[in-house]
């Protein structure tokens, strides 16, 4: 069986029911609602986007509490009249909503393996930093005054990622500047009578406006690759193995770039990727070697204070 949330197209109840299969939410649909025999068969709809579920798989694969609308005979469906003047106000709530249970759903990552705190992303270290510590304390079952310790980590990660992003910003300048360097110099070493030939540009038909390649990557991550400065420090593991998987000409195609620029952004990934694999690895192997301890306990979580 299956929950399910039901309502008409412009009514504002709605009505949990549970079925096991579309032809029984149906008929339920029907009666709850209280649509006239005369105006079925009705059709259900997604409340979200309006997609039509007639389809007995796609109804199973759809997770519980999914909300539909139910629409009678001639009725369509319409983004306006669905919840009227307070779609604003169940979209905020669909947000808070959203935002708790991401907290809480990293705050179990940490639960099973402190170790996944190097897997994670920029965005989601800050999500949990800002989490308030007696929520915290209680979701992983902790003292607030470990969870304090814990915060402190995760700022000290935040920060190391951060110096790193800073140092290669400053590095990067600093090639660039004696990139630039050379071609002065070069050019005022040329001989001035030397004559210079006149070169045609060719059109190689390699443009990436005209490329058919498309690329997997959710507009988010686009977006971090290519804005931020070393976008690698900032993406979690997970997506940072999706940008690897990548076509290097697709990536290139969607991100505006040369494929050569392309395949030095997946390089760096890469590193990154593979230096926090690395850094896991050690905190499992030390753990392992620790008097046969499996997980990180939290009372011998270090302080937050390093050690000189």
């Amino acid at each position: 069986m299956k929950r399910c949330v039901v309502r008409r197209r412009d009514g504002p109840e709605q009505h949990g029911v549970a079925a096991s299969c579309l032809r029984e939410l149906r008929d339920k649909a029907c009666g709850v609602l209280a649509i006239d025999k005369a105006r079925e068969p009705i059709t259900l709809v997604l409340a979200e986007d309006g997609t039509i579920v007639d389809d007995e798989d796609y109804f199973l694969c759809l997770p519980s509490n999914t909300k539909f609308v139910a629409l009678a005979k001639d009725e369509k469906w319409s983004s306006k009249s669905l919840d009227s003047g307070t779609a604003w106000l169940s979209q905020s709530v669909d947000e808070v909503d959203s935002a708790a249970e991401k907290w809480k759903q990293l705050a179990r990552q940490l639960k099973d393996d402190l170790s996944n705190i190097i897997l994670m992303s920029e965005e989601d270290l800050q999500v949990l930093i800002d989490v308030p510590r007696s929520d915290l304390a209680e979701e992983l079952a902790q003292s607030e005054t470990k969870i304090q310790v814990l915060q402190d980590t995760l700022q000290q990660v935040l920060d190391r990622r951060e110096e790193e992003r800073q140092s290669r910003q400053l590095l990067q300048l600093y090639l660039e500047a004696l990139k630039t360097e050379d071609s002065i110099l070069s050019k005022v070493a040329e001989p001035e009578a030397a004559p210079r030939k006149e070169v045609d540009v060719v059109d190689t038909g390699t443009s990436s406006t005209g490329t058919s390649a498309t690329t997997t990557l959710s507009n988010q991550v686009l977006a971090a690759l290519k804005e931020k400065p070393a976008p690698e420090l900032c993406l979690d593991s997970q997506d940072l193995e999706l940008v690897l998987k990548e076509d290097a000409a697709a990536l290139a195609s969607a991100l505006g770039w040369d494929k050569q620029r392309a395949g030095a952004l997946q390089e760096a990934c890469d590193q990154e990727l593979s230096k926090r694999l690395k850094q896991v690895q050690t905190l499992h192997s030390l753990r392992s070697t620790s008097k046969g301890k499996k997980t990180l306990p939290w009372g011998d979580w270090p302080s937050a204070k390093r050690k000189k």
